[in-house]
């Protein structure tokens, strides 16, 4: 079955979807949640249990503490207040341990746990409490992050006039969970349990109280516990914790019955005493079954899902050299004979290890909890892809293709340009091995396209300056230049790829063809980009280390400063509309005016701009008619543009229409992204728009690089101004005010479009320039399936990667913070590559019928 070169990798890049979808799935635990309490309304207290007589102790005790102060420090290992280190580094903290008011832990900061939960502080004439605790600890090294002693254990002093300690009262540190401190305080200040907390009450702060407030306060913290025990475990009654609680209830209502008769004596003394053990037992055992219920992965579907993700990137890399010659087209064997033994065998070994898992697993599972026909469905396509990756594989090493050099090119040798992008990829997906490096990867894509602008300067220097005499000249000369109305682009993939082994030295190129003047503008133009860039680094601080520096960004959004991004913002939409409107046509550039127009007027309609004049924003609106008024224009330029590309497939010598076409659609997402932005990010819409022109004009024709380069060139920039845009790693910097832009109530699915949109836009925007200008550029049929296959490739190398180290580091201590956000945003990423790369398959059609 033969498979062009686009088709394949779109349903690759689909499969691959599936798989991380998969992995997801397991990887996020089942949240443990209280569905019987909502952020504004909480249940009342459960009452004080009693046997056979009735206790009029209802409501929460009163507070412990009138107000509380958290100071917390980062990195504050236990052994930097505890032991020698203390005495001589803080002494004074280590005096108020030994001697003073205060109670002393060693805070153990279990999964999923990373900082410090916070509370509410309802104030009354009683005692202050501090709290002197760290967030994490640190290894010898001073690094943290990982699942070390050192790195999992800090201190824990709760300081106050409340606690009496007797002199000589020495007591060792005892080690708690980090989460016990959110009951603790919540009791402490007289407030409810949060329904969700998953700890347990430190009971040192509260024995020196009558028995009868013990009682109770560790009443009120196992009823919570038992509660969200029963929500989240469907077993609930064959838990030991459910079944101790249950035990010192009953107890507790006997001590409640002999206490309310007065009775003294020293049998409620020795009642009371192991009513409070039993509690304690049953706290430690319910929080423990929580906690393992929140830090427990689904390790059988992460295990499906990347054995998928790892299946399709094998075979992506082993069709390279089918995928990637001059008819972009691969064999792929589906129907021969070794193919079906070899699938029913493996389908049958996995559908047996299915039904062994799925009946032998104690825990939940989201894949065995599957129909068995979807589950055999996912078992028979893993057993597809792995006999086309063995089949492959064989093939190569029949042919003797497997990292040979190309037999039509003995010659070939990797070019300078080939050897930066494999390692610019390598480099970045090691990099995702490292919280920092993922706080941070901003840096690292301005890097690469930094040393990319580099990379280009020396090759047009080379070319413009020096002559390759040495290697017999392999492309031909474009005949009037960049400028000539002729495709200046040829397809190289006949001579060499980006991923093959070895290229044909290129020789000299059409810049021998260009004018004076023109010559000048190609060495100019990398120098153009970088300073393009160093502007756009200066426009939003992101990542984590330099994000509260002043930017730009914030000096324009500024109310002093209203006037200046109104000017801007004015510039930058004309600006948009000089570099947008030269390729469409007259209805379209109509519209884009228009719709370009409503822009303004929308951020003027809700205070962001002001008109010329205005002096204040005083009559401002949710600006909903105005954004679907921009709404109307890009639905009409979309509409004009998927006209134009129906009609090139209808009459095959119309290769205008079909340019024109996916012009006016890349306009419509422009004009989008024009109106979802943020006024202030407006000029990272301008240089986006005004580096394409520049590459296109003076780097891509007259340096005539073939599809592979160019693709990977458009990915690289659309990573970086995904962080131009001010994007980070951090879900907290998504704009989730653009999923709201022309709505007035919420609406699901436009909102996540539009908000999925507005994040992913400068990755979008630059693969659909891309399709646009091969489709223009290119003599090739073969470019626009060249592309497709290189974008799914190196779109899943950074995925494939990152799920397995997502699994090898699951219990980082930094996985719910650092790793898991950028885990969600590789998993979008994935998923618009897949739009992506069905566009690309779908205009690659066109261009075989046209």
């Amino acid at each position: 079955m033969r498979l062009g070169s686009g088709t394949f990798a779109a349903c690759c890049v689909v499969i691959e979807v599936l798989g991380v979808a998969l992995f997801l799935r397991g990887f996020f635990p089942t949240p443990v949640r209280s569905s019987s309490r909502t952020e504004h309304q909480a249940e009342p207290p459960a009452p004080e249990p009693s046997a056979g007589a009735s206790s009029n102790w209802t409501k929460l005790p009163p507070p412990l503490f009138r107000k509380v102060v958290i100071m917390l420090i980062d990195g504050l290992r236990d052994d930097f207040v505890f032991g020698s280190k203390g005495v001589k580094f803080m002494p004074y903290t280590t005096y108020l341990v030994e001697k003073g008011a205060s109670h002393s832990f060693v805070a153990e900061a279990k999964l999923p746990t990373v900082t410090m939960p916070r509370i509410k502080e309802r104030e009354t004439l009683v005692p202050n409490l501090l709290v002197l605790c760290g967030d994490h600890g640190m290894s010898e090294t001073g690094g943290h992050g990982a699942s070390s002693v050192e790195e999992l254990n800090t201190a824990l002093i709760l300081i106050s006039s409340a606690f009496e300690r007797k002199p000589g009262d020495i007591r060792r540190p005892k080690h708690v969970q980090q989460t016990d401190l959110a009951a603790t305080l919540a009791i402490g200040l007289g407030l409810p349990i949060p329904g969700n907390s998953v700890g347990s009450l430190l009971f040192p702060t509260v024995e020196g109280r009558p028995v009868r407030e013990q009682l109770r306060f560790l009443h009120l913290n196992a009823v919570q516990l038992s509660k969200l025990l029963q929500e989240n475990v469907p077993s609930y009654t064959k838990e030991p914790g459910f079944e101790q609680f249950k035990m010192s209830e009953r107890l507790h209502g006997n001590w409640i019955r002999l206490y309310l008769e007065e009775n003294n004596s020293e049998v409620l003394f020795n009642l009371g005493a192991k009513v409070r053990r039993q509690y304690l037992d049953a706290l430690r055992t319910l929080s423990l079954s929580l906690s393992r219920q929140v830090a427990q992965y689904d390790i059988y579907s992460m295990l499906v899902g990347t054995v998928m993700v790892l299946e399709v990137l094998a075979l992506l890399l082993l069709s390279i050299p089918q995928a990637l010659s001059s008819k972009a087209e691969l064999e792929v064997p589906l129907w021969s004979p070794v193919f079906s033994l070899l699938f029913y065998l493996m389908f049958l070994v996995l559908s047996a290890l299915h039904v062994i898992v799925c009946t032998s697993a104690e825990s939940s599972c989201y894949f065995c909890g599957l129909s068995w026909l979807t589950a055999g469905g996912v078992m028979a396509l893993i057993s597809a892809l792995l006999c086309a990756v063995v089949c492959a594989l064989a093939k190569m090493f029949a042919d003797g293709k497997f990292l040979s050099k190309n037999p039509a090119h003995p010659k070939a040798r990797w070019s300078e340009l080939d050897v930066l992008i494999l390692l610019g990829t390598m480099g970045h997906v090691l990099s995702l091995g490292a919280s920092s490096f993922i706080e941070e990867e901003h840096q690292t894509w301005y890097f690469l396209i930094n040393t990319l602008c580099l990379a280009l300067c020396h090759e047009t220097y080379r070319n413009c300056f020096l002559r390759d005499d040495c290697e017999p000249q392999q492309c031909s000369h474009v005949e009037e230049g960049f400028v000539s109305t002729a495709p200046a682009l040829r397809d190289r993939s006949i001579r060499c790829n980006m991923l093959e082994p070895h290229r044909v030295s290129k020789g000299p190129t059409s810049l021998d063809t260009l004018r004076g003047h023109e010559k000048w503008m190609v060495l100019a133009s990398p120098w153009v980009i970088l300073t393009c860039c160093r502007l756009l680094r200066s426009l939003n601080q992101t990542g984590v280390q330099w994000a509260h520096r002043p930017d730009l960004g914030h000096w324009l959004t500024s109310s002093d400063h209203k006037a200046e991004l109104s000017v801007l913002a004015a510039l930058s939409l004309i600006v948009i509309f000089a570099l947008v409107q030269r390729r469409c046509s007259l209805t379209s550039k109509v519209a884009m005016a228009l719709g370009l127009l409503g822009v303004y007027c929308y951020r003027a309609a809700i205070g962001n701009v002001l008109f010329p004049w205005q002096r204040d924003s005083k009559d401002i609106s949710k600006g909903v008619i105005e954004a679907r008024f921009v709404h109307v224009f890009v639905l009409g330029i979309l509409f004009t543009g998927t006209k134009d590309l129906l009609k090139s497939q209808i009459i095959a010598a119309d290769f205008t229409s079909k340019t024109v076409g996916l012009w006016e659609i890349y306009s419509g997402l422009v004009l989008l992204a024009a109106l979802l932005f943020r006024p202030h990010n407006l000029p990272v819409l301008v240089f986006s728009l005004f580096i394409q022109t520049i590459m296109t004009k003076f780097i891509w024709k007259p340096l005539r690089h073939d599809a592979a380069e160019i693709t990977i060139m458009h990915y690289w920039f659309g990573q970086a101004f995904f962080y131009f845009q001010g994007n980070s790693n951090n879900i907290a910097t998504v704009d989730v005010s653009a999923g709201f832009v022309g709505l007035d109530t919420y609406m699901e699915v436009p909102a996540m479009f539009l908000t999925a949109f507005a994040t992913f836009a400068g990755p979008v925007l630059w693969a659909s320039h891309l399709v646009s200008f091969l489709s223009s550029e290119t003599s090739s049929g073969s470019a626009l399936g060249h592309a497709c296959f290189c974008y799914a490739l190196i779109c899943s190398f950074p995925v494939s990667a990152y799920i397995i180290l997502v699994t090898s580091l699951r219990y980082h201590l930094f996985i719910w913070s650092v790793f898991s956000p950028k885990l969600l945003y590789e998993g979008m990423h994935i998923l618009i590559t897949a739009a992506i790369c069905a566009f690309f398959t779908a205009m690659d059609q066109t261009n075989t019928k046209s």
